[in-house]
């Protein structure tokens, strides 16, 4: 049999094959084009349900907010009115108050004081009676008493002191669902309907005004009542053939049904199988074709590469030119190409290791500047553990004083006192800059509002020829950090900044959002604010910028630094989820990157503080465990004096057997961190946690390397105020 005869039956064996299985996947095409078109639908009818749940919960979050008026809890209807009305649009909502028994009292679409129905048009009172009173209700649709115009109703109890006062009802108008649903832009032809518990149409993006109030077909509803999510062929309200998917509202048991016409659902799928067909049967022709051509033009390489074969054979030197057949022209050019690619090979291994020494040698380094701050955190730590007690001490003591007195000459002394107080704390917090994050400390801040606050601080240590800029982009995410380190580490940088730039300069402080893909090796894939601080000063040599980072590295005269501004603000950095990356040019200036991770949750503001605030009350039994005998005695006659009963224990084992041996169990546990003994504060806790599930745990350090990993256990920073571990006491035995 000739080569070219064998070419063909070659060819032929592969497109005869190659056609049966595309005719097998036209067919598999079809089902999965059907099967995936299905999907989106069901899909598009699930997002849009939860549409409108999202849009009864906005309405709902609205009555709570009412409900939580202060003018209800005091019954002053004629106030609460006036607020509800302000809240809500007349055009398609109103508010109405109920007495537990129907009884209207107020409805916004009226005056207040006139004359009201005596019953509700919703069927609220029928569901009420199957899911209780305690918890948000919507009603089907109805027609109002008051506006006469189809209506659904959205319901929350308002209960005060554990006893229902009030129904708090919003008539909502369905037009608004129907805005809701124009605004997803369906494609034309589309149909998205709600319909209530009843198969009533409450919305519907074609032709409303003739369809929102009737009934679905009986067969239709009693289909789809009963399952969350399906997909039914059904016959729309105006007479078009249809596959419906259907997905229920959470929580409320309405119905969204998005129907597309099946001619349109069966056109998408014909038409890419009969695409897919056509292409196939195009290529089986073609290749017949090409095959025969290939045939006829393959037989001339072949004797071409038998005639190179030969010479090789008898030692000659081949010569081979290219034949247009790319296989045969590939052999050729890959011996070629193969001593290039071993080099380049080479080459390429010399880089990678080259770059895996140098990937080495910044982990090592990075690994002893982390060692070095450890031993440093270590002590620095436990100083301002020890500061912290005595510190929590003079606050108590202090502050039972003030209460204690009404001579204000006195008064104005323990202010004083409490006013350095606080500067020591300042002082101590500065301490713990080298150690582990203090979660009861950290808090979600501005990044912004802290630069500018920052500013203001810096000013009082730079000089008058330091010019400084604060450039923030829009929008920067807010970080989870301790706010005091935060200021330390800018005012740590300003002040080098500063010494760098003797004759005056310009420090810009600059904050915006980077997103970091965790190719670089400094930090890992996320989401981080970037603020850089960067001044026109001398710069820093490479010898010097390598040992910057090092705590009590310097270069400035001895009583002039101490080499631990740099290494703070670096720590402070890894604290807050990043890394501190350092550029200096000599002569020209440094740049400063911190890199802080995104916080998840939004900044907090802090209070302004309200000197004329009440002392705070408690009342119940507290088992106070505390192993610095000063802080036991000023903390426990505080207690005592804000109406606490007190049980005292020195360490966390005596705590445990008092607990065994007294028959009257406290209400609450508030348990220093750091104890003497085999158990800490945290392993207080968590065998407290076992032991009595339902006893609540404070907790209080004024430093420590362990973490607080148990949930719903509050972390209290020493030194505390007496009104702030009140406040905290009686919320636990309130809960």
């Amino acid at each position: 049999m000739r080569t070219r005869t064998r070419f063909l039956l070659l060819v032929l064996s592969i497109l005869v094959p190659a056609f049966i299985a595309a005719a097998l996947a036209v067919a598999y095409v079809y089902r999965d084009a059907q099967a995936a078109q299905n999907r989106g639908m069901a899909e598009t009818a699930r997002a849009m349900a939860l549409l409108v749940d999202s849009e009864l919960q906005k309405r709902e979050e609205v009555l709570r907010a009412l409900a939580a008026s202060p003018a209800l809890a005091e019954d002053r209807l004629p106030s609460f009115y006036r607020h509800a009305a302000s809240v809500v649009s007349p055009r398609d909502s109103a508010i109405i108050l109920f007495t537990p028994d129907w009884r209207q009292l107020l409805n916004t679409r009226r005056p207040f004081g006139t004359s009201l129905p005596t019953r509700t048009a919703a069927n609220i009172p029928a569901l009420m009676k199957v899911y209780g009173s305690d918890r948000a209700l919507v009603s089907d649709m109805f027609t109002g008493q008051v506006a006469k115009r189809q209506d659904f109703a959205i319901q929350v109890p308002v209960k005060f002191d554990g006893n229902l006062r009030y129904l708090l009802t919003m008539a909502v108008s369905v037009s608004s669902l129907h805005g809701l649903l124009l605004r997803q832009h369906l494609p034309e032809g589309w149909l998205a309907t709600v319909v209530d518990r009843n198969g009533v149409v409450v919305a519907r993006t074609r032709s409303p005004e003739r369809f929102v109030g009737k009934p679905m077909s009986k067969s239709t509803h009693e289909r789809i009542a009963k399952v969350a999510e399906t997909m039914i062929e059904s016959r729309t309200l105006d007479g078009v053939d249809s596959r419906v998917f259907v997905s229920t509202v959470p929580d409320v048991g309405w119905k969204v049904l998005l129907s597309i016409p099946a001619s349109e659902l069966d056109e998408a799928p014909l038409r890419a199988s009969a695409l897919l067909g056509g292409l196939m049967t195009v290529l089986l022709l073609i290749g017949l074709v090409a095959a025969r051509r290939f045939a006829n033009r393959a037989i001339v390489p072949i004797e071409a590469l038998a005639t190179s074969a030969k010479a090789l054979g008898q030692g000659a030197e081949v010569r081979y030119a290219p034949a247009g057949w790319a296989e045969l022209d590939n052999v050729a050019r890959h011996l070629a190409d193969a001593s290039t690619r071993i080099r380049q090979g080479q080459t390429e291994m010399e880089a990678r290791v080259a770059a895996a020494i140098a990937a080495t040698e910044r982990a090592q380094s990075a690994l002893l500047k982390n060692q070095k701050l450890e031993a440093l955190g270590r002590l620095t730590g436990g100083i301002a553990h020890e500061y912290n007690n005595l510190l929590q001490t003079l606050t108590t003591a202090l502050q039972l004083a003030a209460f204690s007195t009404r001579e204000e000459k006195i008064k104005s002394l323990i202010q004083t006192c409490q006013r350095t107080v606080a500067r020591a704390t300042t002082l101590t917090g500065q301490l713990g800059s080298f150690g582990r994050l203090q979660e009861a400390r950290r808090t979600t801040v501005d990044v912004c509002e802290q630069l500018r606050s920052a500013v203001q601080l810096m000013k009082g240590s730079l000089r008058g020829d330091v010019a400084v800029e604060v450039h923030c982009d829009e929008g920067v995410w807010p970080v989870t950090v301790e706010p005091l380190q935060f200021d330390v580490a800018l005012l740590n940088l300003a002040m080098n900044a500063r010494d760098a730039m003797p004759g005056g300069g310009l420090l810009r402080l600059e904050a915006r959002n980077v997103e970091i893909d965790g190719t670089d090796g400094h930090l890992a894939r996320g989401d981080y604010v970037l603020v850089s601080m960067v001044d026109s000063g001398s710069g820093m040599t490479p010898e010097i910028m390598a040992r910057a980072l090092d705590p009590f590295f310097t270069t400035k005269p001895p009583g002039q630094g101490t080499g631990l501004g740099l290494p703070q603000a670096y720590a402070f950095a890894t604290q807050a989820g990043g890394t501190l990356v350092l550029d200096s040019i000599p002569g020209i200036g440094t740049r400063v990157d911190l890199y802080l991770a995104r916080a998840q949750a939004e900044a907090v503001l802090a209070p302004a503080p309200d000197g004329d605030a009440p002392a705070v009350r408690g009342s119940g039994t507290v088992l106070f465990v505390e192993d610095d005998a000063l802080v036991r005695e000023a903390v426990m006659r505080a207690l005592q004096e804000s109406g606490f009963e007190v049980l005292v224990a020195e360490d966390g084992e005596a705590a445990l057997r008092l607990l065994e041996t007294n028959a009257r169990r406290p209400d609450v546990v508030f348990s220093d961190v750091v104890m003497p003994g085999q158990v800490s504060g945290i392993d207080l806790a968590g065998i407290l946690r076992q032991r009595y599930p339902g006893l609540p745990v404070i907790l209080a350090t004024g430093y420590t390397e362990q973490q607080v990993a148990l949930p719903d256990v509050q972390v209290l920073a020493k030194p505390y105020a007496i009104e702030q571990l009140v406040s905290v006491l009686s919320q636990a035995t309130a809960r």
